[in-house]
């Protein structure tokens, strides 16, 4: 069985409210009877004391008779059970119940022992030392007083007693209270105690229930039923709760909370909307990444590989050229040999131009960068390489960005590469085309030269092989070593080369190079080129 919160709250702060009121009724009832009971005592001793005075004449005069017809008519009164008088020797004398006239009590009983401690009489006994409280034969609740009578001097003097000076008690009067009346009122007083406990109790619960109801179960509810809107995913609802108090704030902090879910899912429904798009992007960036970065590894284990090679075979390869031109200069050579001794030569000298591609590819020294343009770069290159044979049906389109900024640079590596990058341009249009050369800036972080060919272009399979070391697609007519070198020398700088090609189309290299000097760079003293 589900209990709501408005329950417990209700039951435990009444819980709590009926302990205290308990306890306060307790300690209410318990002082009330301890009052009423204190005052009956008084009252009690009073009459005792009145009766003792009001028949002081008649038993000097000793008109025994007298007093105790006064003492019947007190007995009478309302409240009062009995009045007894017992003398030194423990004997009723008299009492308004005439069967216990003439009866002795002990000491230790009821009447005496109030005012007699270890059997010697009190002479100054205190008013709660003189009563106590009992039932009596019948069952009743009294309260006893007992007052002693002194022996006075008009007592001993008086001609009608016999009583020595020396005797201080001559009796004791003992008056016997009911406590019925006293019992009724505390009785009655409960009642009312009671009742209104629970009056009380009950207002509280129903104004504490009304209160929480109202300022507490109902935006909960509110709460409960916009939180079960939101797990169904519906975010246009705002909760109205306008109360300045924390349940205002915590309802803000909930509208809060759905507006920015509904920001949220709209931006997730954005970013799904481009998230095919972004994927496939981030996908190439990491395959060209990784093809780049399996490239590096490749270059520089292989690069250490044939500076080996390359060593080893240089020395060989240069004692046979120098002993095959000695030979060839031999006036004892056959002149049928020395076209033989030419083809060794030539041989040998294009086995020394691979050594030393090899030896150039395996040696990554280190680029002296100073401020260069780019643009002023490419045209001293077009300018080397612009007369050779290969170039002759090739028309050059310029598209320089004129206020290209400089950028730290070895203008002899990047020379080298722009040599490679247009050498093979030419070389992919035997029948002649046009090569643009385009300079611009990318993201104020690059700057770039795309170089775009109209020749042959290359295969999906050969595409990704370009930049590897001694691949090539020209037979015999080179060692495969341009790209890689390029590729070194653009990553040393640290810059990037992209290409893209489509066969009988074309192909478009291009080199990105770093505005800014990258860490570790260290620049040299010179004039930018101009």
């Amino acid at each position: 069985m589900r209990i709501g919160l408005i329950s417990k709250l209700t039951i435990a702060i009444s819980l709590i409210l009926l302990v205290f009121m308990l306890f306060f009724a307790y300690i209410n009832i318990a002082t009330l009877k301890t009052m009423l009971l204190e005052a009956t005592i008084s009252d009690a001793d009073k009459l005792s004391e009145t009766i003792i005075k009001t028949t002081h004449y008649e038993m000097l005069e000793d008109n025994r008779k007298r007093a105790y017809e006064m003492m019947q008519e007190v007995g009478t009164l309302q409240g009062v059970d009995h009045i007894r008088m017992i003398n030194k020797s423990g004997k009723i004398t008299f009492s308004t119940e005439m069967d216990e006239i003439g009866r002795y009590l002990d000491k230790k009983e009821a009447g005496c022992n109030m005012c007699h401690a270890d059997h010697e009489p009190k002479v100054h006994a205190s008013t709660m030392n003189r009563s106590r409280i009992y039932f009596d034969k019948r069952g009743k609740q009294v309260v006893g007083m007992a007052k002693a009578i002194y022996n006075e001097e008009g007592c001993y003097l008086s001609a009608c007693h016999s009583h020595s000076p020396d005797q201080r008690t001559l009796g004791v009067l003992d008056v016997i209270v009911s406590l019925d009346n006293m019992n009724v009122l505390i009785g009655n007083y409960r009642n009312k105690i009671v009742f209104l406990t629970v009056l009380l109790l009950i207002s509280v619960s129903l104004t504490i229930t009304f209160s929480t109801h109202r300022l507490v179960n109902r935006p909960l509810k509110s709460l409960l039923t916009q939180t079960k809107r939101l797990s169904r995913g519906d975010l246009d609802a705002l909760l109205q709760n306008k109360s300045s108090d924390e349940m205002g704030e915590l309802s803000e902090a909930f509208n809060q909370m759905t507006t920015s879910l509904k920001s949220a899912r709209m931006e997730v429904n954005e970013w799904g909307k481009n998230l095919e798009a972004k994927v496939s992007e981030r996908t190439r960036e990491i395959k060209q990444m990784q093809t780049q970065l399996i490239r590096s590894e490749k270059l520089v284990s292989l690069g250490r590989l044939v500076a080996g090679i390359a060593h080893e075979i240089n020395n060989p390869l240069t004692g046979i050229l120098m002993f095959a031109n000695l030979t060839r200069n031999s006036p004892k050579l056959d002149p049928l040999l020395k076209n033989d001794l030419a083809v060794i030569i030539n041989e040998a000298n294009r086995c020394a131009k691979i050594v030393n591609g090899l030896l150039d590819f395996s040696h990554e020294s280190i680029p002296k960068k100073k401020p260069a343009s780019l643009n002023n770069v490419m045209e001293a290159t077009l300018v080397l390489i612009g007369r050779q044979s290969i170039f002759h049906n090739i028309n050059f389109v310029r598209d320089y960005q004129p206020d290209l900024p400089l950028i730290p640079v070895d203008e002899n590596q990047i020379e080298q590469v722009f040599i490679n990058m247009l050498l093979n341009a030419g070389q992919s249009m035997p029948s002649g085309g046009s090569i643009r050369i385009e300079t611009y800036t990318e993201n104020e972080e690059f700057n770039c030269v795309k170089i775009t060919d109209t020749g042959t272009g290359i295969t999906e399979e050969n595409l990704g092989k370009i930049f590897d070391p001694f691949f090539t697609t020209k037979n015999d007519k080179g060692a495969g070593l341009g790209l890689s070198i390029s590729y070194g020398i653009i990553e040393r700088h640290g810059g990037k080369i992209e290409v893209q090609s489509n066969v009988r189309e074309g192909t478009t290299f291009t080199i990105k190079l770093p505005l800014f000097p990258q860490d570790g760079d260290t620049l040299t003293a010179g004039n930018p080129a101009q």
